[in-house]
């Protein structure tokens, strides 16, 4: 584990990377761009801006509004030069004009010239967009000589001619749009707009050393951000590993508290409530070891004890001594038992066996346990029905369920010493309630007497009859038979445990009012009380 754990890397230097391999990707993307791409999409947008410019003109002439100023103003706002012939007898008579080009790289356009425009316009199907090189004017080329050239001074600033190229200072190269307007009465003319192209090397080479620059602050603000963005965000995650390191150390004390963004605070969250019910569960074992260990050395001492008083005094062995050896081994042999039951529950290693049986008659086999406790110490079991209800379920598991929650309403009951069994239908489900009039729970702890050896006053008492994990295997056999379960309770009057099962048979009994001889309890089968 050890040896796997020097090969992982840690998040910030992952996150650092990450932030500069995404600036590395911007720079070359920005130099590619530059580099080989930026011709193509300046050549790209200037024609694009040509051919919008000559469709608005074109309307213009088609619907006769405006054609002169709209000529005049779209040829000065984008520095173009606009022709308009008339083409209807075939005279290329020009109509209108409008140069607002830089005169340096203007068009000097013959009429073959715009008859060839002309007929590729025609072969194109009307239009025609394309980019043609040209010699540069006698003025231009004397311009470039002057700066460029021979002739230039040392003292004379290196001005940039922007429409020659310096590295083909021969050749200059126009945009030109064609389109060819045709009207209803047989007539047409032939527009013809030119744009100069301004050649892109001068302008390269100046934003090649700009973006070195750009590039090395770029750089340098990216490796900061990186450091601080990677320590920011890992910050949180950081944090909480520490605290989480603290709660395997048991460390119950350690607060999640993180923030940073909506993931780690929900991871916080999650991580304190982990944290609640960790605490909890260690102090609910801590109790079970000294409940447990309490119920174990109780009935061992008594046993060891009449034992040894057995052995040492003649005539102690005695049928009543014998009796309280086995009553206090049958207890360790029960507490035992349950102890495995709750562990095959809670591992899912018992499944219930369903079968059809009658629930009301399982009662009379449960009430005979209980003959001890109603002769000698004056319990009273009082059961109350009106039907015959038949289920289908795993027998033995549900009479485990009422015993335990008989026991349990025996170890809790009133002065009054009375336990109500109910069984009551309503539709076709069947509700078996077990009321006592002892002390009642509060309510802050009903969602906690399900646990293993939970007490609510926090002290532990051996009870009359049961293991103290009665509810606890009540829980995990009703869970497993996938019932609803639960309690009510009142401070001072008394605690209601019920469970719901599905009804597969329901009879009425001869008389609602009638009384079954259920052996060694006190029943009556009379109509249920509501809940």
């Amino acid at each position: 584990m050890k040896r796997f754990s020097r090969k992982l890397i840690p998040l910030k230097f992952k996150l650092f990377c990450y932030f500069l391999l995404f600036g590395g990707i911007i720079l070359i993307i920005l130099w590619l761009f530059q580099s080989f791409f930026l011709e193509g999409f300046y050549t790209m947008t200037k024609s694009a801006q040509v051919e919008k410019n000559s469709d608005i003109i074109s309307r213009s002439i088609q619907e006769n509004k405006n054609i002169r100023s709209t000529i005049e103003n779209i040829s000065r706002d984008n520095q173009l030069s606009v022709y308009v012939y008339d083409t209807t007898d075939s005279l290329y008579d020009l109509i209108y004009i409008s140069e607002y080009d830089n005169p340096s790289t203007r068009l000097s356009l013959k009429y073959h010239d715009i008859y060839r425009y002309y007929t590729k316009a025609e072969q194109n199907g009307g239009n025609y967009m394309g980019v043609i090189s040209s010699p540069v004017s006698q003025f231009a080329q004397l311009s470039y000589n002057k700066y460029f050239g021979a002739e230039a001074s040392a003292d004379m600033p290196q001005a940039k001619l922007h429409f020659i190229d310096k590295d083909n200072p021969d050749k200059i190269q126009n945009m030109i749009y064609c389109d060819i307007i045709r009207f209803g009465n047989d007539s047409e003319c032939f527009l013809l707009v030119t744009s100069s192209i301004s050649p892109l090397g001068n302008s390269i080479e100046i934003m090649k050393d700009q973006m070195l620059i750009v590039s090395i602050v770029f750089i340098m603000l990216s490796v900061f951000f990186s450091i601080y963005a990677s320590y920011k965000i890992a910050r949180p995650i950081s944090k909480t590993n520490g605290s989480a390191k603290e709660l395997a150390r048991k460390n119950y004390d350690v607060e999640f508290s993180a923030k940073g963004y909506l993931e780690v605070e929900e991871l916080n969250n999650t991580l304190n409530y982990a944290k609640t019910e960790l605490a909890a569960t260690e102090k609910l074992q801590r109790e079970l070891i000294a409940n447990i260990s309490h119920d174990l050395r109780t009935p061992l001492t008594m046993i060891t004890g009449y034992a040894e008083v057995m052995r040492d005094l003649p005539g102690e062995n005695t049928p009543e001594n014998v009796q309280i050896i086995i009553d206090e081994a049958t207890r360790l042999s029960t507490l035992v038992n349950d102890l495995l039951d709750l562990s095959k529950l809670q591992s899912g290693a018992v499944q219930p066996e369903n079968k059809r049986f009658c629930l009301t008659d399982s009662f009379s086999a449960i009430f005979q346990r209980y003959s001890k406790l109603t002769e000698q110490y004056g319990y009273t079991i009082s059961f109350l029905c009106s039907e015959k209800v038949w289920v289908n379920a795993d027998e033995l598991r549900i009479s485990q369920v009422i015993y335990n929650l008989i026991n349990n309403a025996i170890n809790h009951c009133g002065e009054d010493k009375t336990v109500i069994v109910e069984q009551k239908v309503k539709g076709k489900k069947v509700t078996v309630s077990v009321t006592d009039h002892g002390e009642g729970i509060p309510a802050d702890k009903l969602k906690d007497i399900w646990e293993r050896y939970y007490k609510v006053d926090r002290e532990h008492k051996r009870g009359v009859i049961g293991s103290g994990l009665g509810l606890s295997i009540v829980k995990g056999i009703l869970d497993s038979h996938k019932a609803h379960y639960g309690v009510r309770s009142t401070l001072g009057k008394g605690s209601t445990f019920w469970f719901e099962l599905s009804a597969d048979t329901v009879k009425k009994n001869r008389s609602n009012s009638s009384e079954e001889s259920l052996p060694d309890a006190q029943s009556v089968c009379a109509e249920p009380t509501d809940q």
